[in-house]
């Protein structure tokens, strides 16, 4: 099995065995589609691994071999779902040089997050199954925590002079209200959600006077 298939590592997924060679990476990937699609189409607690066996004719051997259970697909999924999330967060962070430039890169975040829910509604089904069991829900607590870093880094850019603590707190707190927000608004219909947001995001704050 060496050189053809890898043991996930921490922060790489949570399935069992990561595939390199190309054949068995299409498998895994064809795994992962058609878990996405049960998972839409049936929502996390009707999702079964022998309805995901029938879909991809991968045998259960095949497929235990890289999720053991419904959580490791489940996780795989919502960590694929948190990296497109941090990748636009460090995108909208990118553009701040200066604290006036914070306010609009927050705006920026929250937009960022609600177009992803709409565009891919799977991710949607895949954080509610998150709320569920106590593995993901880490996962859902370690991607906050990254977040807020990124966030931190950000402010001691532009902000040097202010006590460390004191951000990392303030940045916690702020990404962790921009993701209710943003998973609240999902829930609403569209032009509700999109009302919602916007009054959300004039209350972000424009300056770090507070601190």
């Amino acid at each position: 099995m060496a050189g053809k298939q890898k043991a996930a590592s921490a922060g790489a997924g949570i399935s069992r065995l990561v595939p390199v060679q190309k054949r068995s990476r299409e498998r895994y990937e064809h795994i992962l589609g058609q878990a996405a699609a049960l998972l839409a189409e049936k929502g996390s607690e009707a999702f079964r691994m022998s309805e995901l066996v029938e879909r991809t004719g991968v045998a259960f051997g095949s497929l235990y071999q890289y999720f053991p259970d419904k959580t490791a697909i489940i996780g795989t999924l919502a960590e694929r779902c948190n990296q497109a999330g941090r990748d636009c967060v460090a995108r909208d962070l990118s553009a701040v040089e200066t604290v006036r430039d914070l306010h609009p890169a927050l705006c920026r975040i929250v937009d960022s997050y609600y177009r992803m829910f709409i565009d891919v509604p799977v991710m949607r089904d895949i954080w509610q199954a998150t709320q569920g069991d106590r593995v993901l829900q880490k996962l859902d607590r370690e991607d906050v925590d990254f977040l807020a870093d990124l966030l931190a880094s950000t402010l001691r850019r532009v902000a040097a002079d202010l006590p460390k603590p004191a951000l990392q707190a303030w940045a916690r707190l702020v990404m962790t209200l921009i993701a209710a927000a943003v998973r609240h608004a999902i829930t609403l219909p569209p032009k509700e959600g999109r009302l919602l947001l916007a009054t959300f995001k004039r209350m972000l704050p424009t300056d770090l006077s507070m601190l």
